[in-house]
């Protein structure tokens, strides 16, 4: 019996495999549009959560703010992807000084955590960086591959999934998978992926691309003592700062001009 889960989780691997915007092959085991389902369903859960406990932020100006920017980012990030148009772009601002970190699940329902603007002191420029990289992983159906990651780690899951004759996307676990995914890191090609589609987005939307630079340079000075690049999942911030630098001139040709974008509605969870 273990033989055989093993040989029937190995033929799902092999079958399971889609292709991302630049081009990579990603592991799939469950659809982008069961990803989208799922997602929906840990993120209402999620703000639930941040609802009782009063952390959601019910600032205008900070609202605003963070709508416009990432209203300009969603109108490029529809031009580009056009099946995104039908996604519930939305923010939930969570108020939490101390973390740093921002995030964008499959579907375009985000989250920012206020440390982000506490800590790092961004510009607009720099914000437009960090929404166009996370809005990027949902472009890239990275929330997919991450809980496809969750999935296959549970032969058990793979197996029950072949014996009831059931796609492995509408099998309970996908719902486990959609909550593990807002914690499991994506993998560093992943990031790598999302940086480069990410400073597209922003200097389409009209944001000047050297603030991908400058961010990583804040986000060097806050990290720390950080364990050596090749120990950790995600690139360093001097070497992330460094391949967005050398991608600025291309991208400059995108938007010479630093045109604003459009404004598309996103809505602010309160």
């Amino acid at each position: 019996m273990p033989r055989l889960i093993t040989v029937i989780a190995l033929a799902l691997l092999v079958s399971a495999c889609a292709t991302s915007p630049t081009g990579r092959s990603q592991l799939m085991l469950i659809s982008p549009d069961a990803a989208i389902v799922e997602s929906r369903k840990a993120y209402l859960s999620t703000v639930s959560q941040l609802d009782q406990e009063n952390k959601l932020v019910d600032d205008p100006r900070m609202a605003d703010r963070v709508a416009r920017i990432t209203g300009r980012l969603v109108t490029e990030a529809i031009a580009l992807y056009p099946k995104s148009a039908n996604w519930e772009w939305s923010v939930a601002i969570i108020d939490d000084p101390e973390t740093v970190n921002a995030w964008c699940m499959a579907g375009g329902r985000m989250a920012v955590y206020t440390g982000l603007f506490e800590k790092l002191k961004l510009t607009d420029d720099e914000f437009a960086q960090i929404m166009g990289h996370e809005i990027s992983h949902a472009l890239a159906n990275h929330t997919a591959e991450r809980m496809s990651r969750a999935m296959a780690t549970s032969l058990g899951v793979l197996a029950v999934g072949v014996a009831s004759d059931r796609p492995v996307a509408t099998m309970a676990g996908a719902s486990v998978a959609a909550k593990v995914a807002l914690e499991l890191p994506n993998s560093r090609t992943a990031e790598l992926e999302a940086d480069r589609l990410g400073i597209e987005l922003a200097t389409r939307a009209g944001y000047d691309p050297d603030a991908a630079v400058s961010l990583w340079d804040k986000m060097g000075q806050n990290a720390g003592k950080a364990p050596p690049e090749f120990l950790s999942t995600h690139p360093s911030p001097g070497n992330r700062g460094a391949t967005l630098a050398a991608l600025t001139p291309e991208m400059r040709q995108l938007n010479p001009n630093g045109k604003k974008a459009a404004v598309h509605p996103v809505l602010i969870v309160r």
